[in-house]
């Protein structure tokens, strides 16, 4: 009799002096990293193959990890599809010595499983047992919509020189060591390259450093290969009173012509934060073009279709007055 696969793997380790990043803890970047290889482990230990990073839900670092932290990176699977595997991540830390560990953020990353020709292939279904299951189960398939409203909302923008914001462009070269183990880019060194380019497009509008509280919508449209030119490019599209939302594009493309390839797209949100560890405020934004005009609704819309998930709200700034 075949037993169940396990639906939960769980990495410990301490958070070294160099994951730390500008703000002083560690990056948002470097949590991702994190996130992408337990939400792997688990994947690849449910469906007994190769799997592949295709959506990474709404992430919120609600707290810094620092350094010499003993980190707990926590992912389980939570709601299966044909070929797909939704599975919440929680990362806590906490003081090594002992006491609680403190939760940081938590996520849904869906992997899909693939066979050796790279197509999807069906994975077994995950049956929730418990009243947590149920839950979790039951919340993932409440953001299947919203989700699925999100990645159409954002497939339809255009980004043009038209443009007038903010906006930086980092290129090179994809590395032997940012490999994963199927031997294209490991999806968390992706995303620890679109964190890197919004610090880098928040900063030079604000004048400081700046930290990310929220990443959403990350998108993987087809993987990235070792050895390819790497164009990271970060826009800022809005800003509410304290949040700079910035839209991050990944491309890339054999070095040997000039076509580049949509990789991977999301949207992040950067505040600065005073020493008390505070987010405060930030120069508002102005549109100016009519593409600055129309990303600007668009950030707003995505802030609309996410607060209709259970359990979200709208900013502050966006609610009704006397709400």
């Amino acid at each position: 009799m075949n037993e169940s696969p396990a639906n939960s793997v769980t990495l410990r380790f301490l958070a070294a002096p160099t994951d730390v990043g500008h703000s002083g803890s560690v990056d948002a970047g470097t949590v991702l990293e994190w996130v992408d290889k337990a939400a792997y482990a688990t994947a690849v230990g449910w469906a007994k193959s190769y799997c592949v990073t295709a959506y990474v839900g709404n992430i919120h670092f609600a707290d810094p990890v620092n350094s010499g932290d003993m980190v707990e990176v926590e992912a389980t699977v939570v709601y299966t599809g044909r070929s797909s595997m939704h599975i919440k991540t929680v990362v806590s830390s906490g003081d090594p010595r002992g006491g609680t560990p403190t939760m940081r953020s938590q996520c849904i990353v869906i992997f899909v499983a693939v066979g050796e020709d790279g197509k999807p292939i069906p994975v077994t279904p995950f049956e929730p047992v418990t009243a947590q299951d149920i839950h979790h189960r039951d919340d993932a398939l409440d953001r299947v919509s919203v989700r699925e409203e999100i990645v159409e909302s954002m497939k339809v923008q255009e980004y043009t020189d038209a443009g007038t914001a903010e906006r930086v462009v980092l290129r090179f070269l994809a590395a032997p060591t940012d490999v994963n183990w199927g031997g294209k880019v490991h999806g968390g060194i992706v995303m620890k390259w679109i964190d890197e380019a919004a610090y880098l497009c928040s900063s030079r509008y604000c004048g400081t450093d700046t930290v990310a509280v929220f990443s959403g919508g990350i998108r993987f449209y087809r993987p990235l290969l070792i050895g390819h030119v790497v164009e990271v490019e970060a826009r800022l599209v809005y800003t509410g009173n304290k949040g700079m939302h910035i839209a991050v594009h990944v491309r890339s493309g054999d070095p040997k012509d000039r076509e580049m390839n949509l990789t991977t797209s999301c949207l992040t949100v950067m505040v600065t934060r005073d020493h008390a560890g505070n987010s405060v405020p930030v120069p508002p934004w102005v549109p100016v073009s009519e593409e600055d005009k129309r990303l600007h609704a668009h950030a707003k819309d995505l802030l609309e279709i996410r607060g209709r998930v259970p359990g979200n709200r709208l900013p502050n700034h966006l609610l009704p007055a006397g709400t």
